[in-house]
């Protein structure tokens, strides 16, 4: 749906929302901003979602994994590298 509501820009430098749009925002929720030639555009941001995150990750197969002595290795090379 889509509607068009006028707005005014006070001499403070605040907008001044009409009811039915103050309505719409709620507080600690985030928006991102869009500026284009054609205007401003408020859109909320999307919530970070932990949970898809770690489903994603336990979707990734290493073709290649790392043995527990590779790690070693590696950690023993780069605190060998710090040190010189």
């Amino acid at each position: 749906m889509e509607k068009t509501i006028t707005i005014t820009f006070t001499p403070e430098g605040n907008l001044e929302l009409p009811p039915e749009i103050r309505e719409q925002f709620v507080n600690g929720e985030k928006y991102s901003v869009t500026i284009t030639e054609d205007g401003i555009f408020f859109k909320k941001a999307p919530k970070f979602n932990w949970q898809e995150l770690r489903n994603r990750r336990g979707e990734v197969i290493d073709p290649h994994p790392l043995t527990t002595e590779e790690i070693c290795d590696l950690v023993r090379e780069v605190r060998q590298g710090n040190t010189q």
